[in-house]
């Protein structure tokens, strides 16, 4: 009974966005009020004590996170007004891939680039617009739905460090477990954009077959040896880099067409910042000059990728990129809703944790087989993830329980949630949304998309829950 009194927060939340149909950050605020009136009720943690410490913590991971978002939807905002993705569009076109290369290109290359690089689902500004100039319209918004959902990666990592801060697990290891418990959805994801596509053949599958091999080895050894941040970047853009190298081997007059458009610029300008800011933190250690100490949780500034975001921002503004429009204002537009989601999820979460509130939720987990243990954490992670519409506000619910259970398991656990979250976030209701608005389509077609976005959720859940149990019955996490 104390349990189901102590998650009551949780349901409300649940309740509310599923049921009531109200807004993540009226959701997540009614959660925060939630634990608070209990705190209050005395069913947690006496005294001022545990409640300063989840306030020094959510403050902590909340400029963590802030200090991402905002330079990212700055960078976004910018090239927008640049026009960047409707060029790398035309771009795409003119390439002359067959139909099977366009599937691969865009599902495992372009899309997770550029979602990698910026979250947002600004990815679905190119994508979206490609695909239906490409395949039949049904097919298309299917195929760049399955192609935002094979990212988890977006916005630089972000969803995975703070992940990695909720569970007490080294951010490197959990992104590169996440990559083997993801790697079942991107092939069966790549596979069902092949399918939409009408490509069925022995080639077809081959080709997805040896381009999915290549993804999921970038992205694992990246997140391994330097971290979440670049992963999903340079996974995305190893599968574009040898796509254009087979496209011009197999025709030689495409050296024009292949060429990156100038308009672009700015993504691989924030690349290199990425990599080079990464590659200083590696050889001078100068991240540990400047740490924001929370209670139980530590954030390095000089670390975050939200620095080679504001540096490139930068560099944009200096170039008079958006001049006559003034940015402040479109960005504060753009940002309140998702900080404050974020703020008031992280801040239930912390609280929950610091009166104890997953405390028995922790023992009821730890009385699991290992057997069940991966689907329920999986359950969690995508329910999160789901509801929130944000793999970041996914990990904020759960992932704090998970840093309580043993250490033994908890990284692969960790590693579950992380993905689970971050797959059922990008085919959430407000994923969706944002593509039937792209695409302007009909009451018909939004349902039938949002049917086909829940479905992406529960069996992109199966298979993390799957890929775990291999991982744990091999011993290879």
């Amino acid at each position: 009974m104390a349990v189901l009194l102590h998650l009551s927060p949780v349901v409300l939340v649940m309740a509310m966005l599923v049921l009531l149909r109200r807004p993540p950050v009226q959701a997540a605020l009614a959660g925060v009020a939630g634990v608070a009136l209990l705190w209050l009720a005395d069913a947690g943690a006496p005294g001022l004590a545990a409640f300063s410490t989840a306030l020094a913590d959510t403050a902590v991971l909340f400029l963590s996170t802030a200090f991402v978002i905002v330079p990212g939807l700055g960078f976004v905002i910018l090239i927008e007004r640049m026009g960047v993705n409707q060029a790398l569009s035309q771009w795409v076109r003119a390439l002359g891939l067959g139909p099977a290369d366009q599937v691969v290109f865009i599902v495992l290359g372009l899309a997770p680039l550029l979602e990698a690089m910026t979250g947002f689902g600004v990815s679905l500004i190119a994508t979206v617009p490609l695909l239906l100039s490409l395949f039949e319209r049904r097919a298309a918004l299917r195929m760049a739905l399955a192609g935002m959902a094979i990212m988890p990666w977006g916005t630089l990592g972000l969803a995975t460090v703070i992940g990695a801060s909720l569970a007490h697990v080294d951010a490197a290891a959990m992104a590169s477990v996440s990559a083997l418990t993801s790697a079942p959805v991107f092939l069966v994801l790549g596979a069902l954009s092949l399918h939409l596509a009408g490509e069925r053949g022995t080639r077809a599958w081959a080709l997805l077959i040896g381009f999915w091999l290549l993804f999921v080895a970038v992205l694992h050894s990246i997140s391994r040896w330097l971290g979440p941040e670049v992963a999903g970047v340079g996974a995305g853009l190893a599968v574009v880099l040898c796509m254009l190298a087979r496209a011009l081997r197999m025709r030689r007059d495409m050296q024009g067409a292949a060429r990156w458009p100038r308009q672009a610029w700015p993504y691989p300008a924030l690349a290199l910042a990425i990599v080079l800011l990464k590659l200083l933190t590696l050889a001078t250690q100068w991240d540990q000059r400047w740490i924001v100490q929370g209670a139980q949780v530590a954030w390095k500034p000089l670390a975050s990728p939200g620095l080679a975001l504001a540096l490139v921002l930068g560099l944009l503004l200096v170039r008079g990129v958006g001049n006559g429009v003034p940015l402040a204002g479109a960005l504060a537009n753009r940002a309140r809703r998702p900080l404050l989601t974020i703020f008031f999820f992280l801040a239930m979460s912390q609280m929950m944790v610091k009166a104890g509130f997953l405390d028995g939720l922790v023992q009821l987990l730890s009385e699991l087989a290992p057997s069940a243990l991966a689907p329920i954490v999986a359950l969690f992670g995508a329910l999160a993830g789901y509801m929130t519409g944000s793999n970041v506000g996914g990990n904020a619910i759960f992932m704090p329980a998970i840093a309580l259970l043993p250490e033994s398991s908890r990284l692969l656990l960790a590693a579950v949630h992380n993905s689970a979250a971050g797959h059922a976030a990008l085919g959430s209701l407000s994923i969706v949304m944002l593509v039937l608005g792209l695409a302007r389509t009909t009451a018909q077609e939004e349902g039938e998309l949002v049917r086909f976005g829940f479905a992406l959720a529960c069996i992109n859940a199966a298979l993390v829950a799957l890929a775990a149990l291999v991982l744990g019955g091999v011993g290879l996490v």
